[in-house]
């Protein structure tokens, strides 16, 4: 149990409220071949900065990873395959509704760049869902800086200690224990490595800290 009343609810979102079906691999394996892995840590070294904040066109950058590597496939092709194929996981979307119609603040806090957070907002309807979304590149850090969810404490209108925090990475939730929030190590993924419930086991665990639905 945490010391103090828990009044708002911070989720991540990969590995929490969504996922890409089947793993990044799996979605660009038809298209990169045996070089796919490789190609796929180029990329997201090559995104690394966007997602606090820095500048550049993913897709052109997408671009001149696949001609270094020698790919055939195009930017788009890839992009869409992988960074535009994310799916929200449909149980947790209605804990993040049922947080809400509790009475609870229900925020995002997440590590994206400006071109998947365009996704996230308008296609999957996450502005809705949300009291305040918290991207890392909005706020100029990103977890497991601590810093970050000092930023989205303020964002949000809150102490530290009003928050739980949902996170699927064990560097995140160690993270925001240390400037005062409670945190919850938890995934819809069972092969995440974080705590696997489904749906209810979640709503148990939230009771747990105080939030009851």
């Amino acid at each position: 149990m945490t010391e103090a009343p828990i009044a708002h609810v911070v989720f991540d979102a990969d590995g929490v409220l969504q996922h890409l079906p089947g793993g990044w691999h799996a979605a660009v394996a038809p298209l990169l071949g045996d070089r796919t892995e490789e190609i796929l840590q180029a990329a997201w070294a090559a995104e690394a900065p966007m997602l606090t904040g820095g500048d550049g066109d993913f897709r052109a950058v997408l671009a001149g990873v696949l001609l270094e590597h020698g790919a055939a496939a195009s930017a788009e092709e890839v992009y869409v395959a992988a960074w535009g194929s994310v799916q929200t996981d449909h149980e947790t979307a209605d804990v993040v509704r049922r947080v809400r119609a509790a009475g609870y603040g229900a925020h995002l806090g997440t590590n994206q760049a400006s071109h998947r957070s365009a996704l996230m907002r308008t296609e999957l309807g996450y502005d809705d869902l949300f009291d305040v979304s918290c991207y890392s590149y909005e706020l100029g850090v990103a977890k497991p800086d601590p810093r970050f969810f000092l930023l989205a404490a303020g964002r949000i209108g809150a102490e530290p200690h009003e928050i739980l925090f949902i996170d699927d990475s064990v560097r995140n939730i160690v993270a925001a224990r240390s400037v005062g929030m409670a945190a919850l190590h938890w995934s819809f993924d069972p092969d995440a490595g974080a705590e696997h419930t489904g749906q209810a086991g979640l709503v148990d665990r939230l009771a747990a800290h105080g939030v009851h639905l």
